[in-house]
């Protein structure tokens, strides 16, 4: 589904649901708080003036994770309003491969949590809708 505003212009942008093996088995995902909206989502932010959905989304989880990753399949795309304007936000599957989170403007706390407790951490229904969509993809082996 694509959301477009009475002008023609849809914000783009790309995240990733990044998740790594648990230590006793399963995986947990990781979520970012952000002050300004003081909610808890799955990292992603807005496309760069000529840069893919999927640079940007590895992109984004580095600077709002401090994580480095590697995408496996791409996930539901969520389409919404923000402050009345189209926003369309393509998702992959990431696997964190390293790296440290260090707070800062824009997102301030980290917490890596069992799928089920990041559903009911999440802010918004379509990021818990999201959780089922990677937990069928990681059971699918992608």
């Amino acid at each position: 589904m694509t959301v477009t505003g009475a002008d023609g212009v849809t914000v783009l942008a790309a995240g990733c649901l990044l998740w790594r093996p648990a230590p006793g088995g399963g995986i947990e995902l990781a979520l970012v708080h952000r002050p300004k909206w003081d909610d808890w989502s799955h990292p992603k932010g807005k496309l760069k003036r000529g840069e893919s959905a999927r640079r940007a989304a590895v992109r984004e989880v580095r600077e709002e994770t401090g994580m480095e990753c590697r995408l496996g399949a791409e996930l539901p795309t969520a389409c919404y309003l923000v402050d009345g304007r189209p926003k369309q936000v393509r998702y992959w599957a990431a696997r964190a491969t390293g790296g440290v989170f260090t707070p800062n403007r824009e997102v301030d706390r980290v917490v890596w949590l069992p799928p089920v407790e990041a559903r009911g951490r999440l802010t918004v229904g379509q990021d818990r809708e999201l959780v089922a969509s990677l937990l069928g993809t990681l059971a699918g082996g992608a």
